[in-house]
């Protein structure tokens, strides 16, 4: 029977504890303790855990299929980052190349050949040549690595976001040589601000940050016996480099485009100036799973 305050946290953790799978019953016990060792922390007022429930339904109402705000706030919170950074890199020992999977990664992108352009619609901005190869540990070359691309346009914009682009414009898979490498042509793309029309946003205004991604490529590789590799490269030249609203950015992530300003050797309706990127992703042994994908 419940008679104090204190009496609720044993109660609660006594069911808990009825959990039949260990894994289970070891989060929902370490999260009561926490949650409840918050609301005492900060002497949690009813009208503040009203506005808390409230916020809780809002993120939710608030995902569609075009826009995750759940995983916004998780990136914005720096949870998202501190997930990735534990599971990976000798479970956060050392670096990685893993990074955050985002809200606006899909299924389904087309298959593009390696030399291949995944510009779809009109896209203006300055071409960029990226060439990217894919090792394991020990430093040996992946073949036959599936690797799903996808960025922003140069206007910020993911063409999930943008009727101005068309379906799957700057999304493309690849499959890796013998030699574990696969290149394509682009856009460079520019950092952009996070959607600040729901809670995120209003986070961000009542801490005064700004809502600003630095500039950064998405690849998601698959190799069977592989751990996925879901990846962001960053350009170090982005304004917002060290202040990234997702708190994504990490040393082993920075590539360097590097600006080229006279004619491309193999492609005469480059205009420059143009940009070359050339990136080495490392994948570890483990399970093949695929993330749920956060945006149909």
């Amino acid at each position: 029977m419940i008679e104090r305050q204190q009496d609720v946290t044993p109660a609660v953790l006594a069911v808990m504890q009825r959990s039949r799978d260990p894994r289970l019953r070891q989060i929902l016990l370490s999260l009561v303790t926490h949650l409840h060792a918050f609301v005492r922390d900060v002497r949690l007022t009813e009208a503040e855990f009203r506005d808390a429930t409230a916020i809780l339904n809002e993120i939710g109402q608030r995902s569609t299929d075009s826009h995750n705000e759940a995983v916004l706030m998780a990136g914005s919170l720096g949870v998202s980052s501190l997930v990735c950074l534990l599971n990976n890199g000798d479970r956060g020992n050392t670096e990685t190349s893993q990074s955050l999977l985002g809200p606006f990664w899909r299924l389904h992108a087309p298959r593009v050949p390696n030399g291949g352009s995944i510009v779809r619609s009109a896209t203006p901005g300055p071409a960029l040549f990226v060439r990217g190869r894919v090792l394991d540990t020990a430093g040996g070359a992946i073949a036959g690595a599936e690797i799903d691309i996808w960025h922003a346009s140069p206007v910020g914009l993911y063409e999930n976001q943008d009727p101005e682009q068309a379906e799957m414009n700057l999304r493309g898979k690849f499959t890796t040589d013998a030699d574990g490498c696969f290149w394509f042509r682009t856009v460079k793309m520019v950092g952009y601000p996070i959607p600040t029309d729901g809670v995120v946003g209003r986070l961000l205004r009542a801490q005064d940050r700004h809502p600003y991604r630095p500039a950064h490529l998405h690849a998601l590789i698959v190799k069977e016996g592989y751990k996925v590799l879901i990846s962001q490269v960053y350009d170090p030249a982005d304004p917002h480099i060290a202040s990234d609203v997702q708190f994504g950015v990490t040393q082993a992530l920075l590539g360097d485009f590097v600006r080229h300003d006279g004619p491309h050797p193999d492609a005469a309706d480059v205009v420059p100036p143009w940009y070359a990127l050339d990136y080495t992703y490392v994948i570890e042994q483990g399970e093949t799973v695929l993330p749920r994908p956060p945006i149909k």
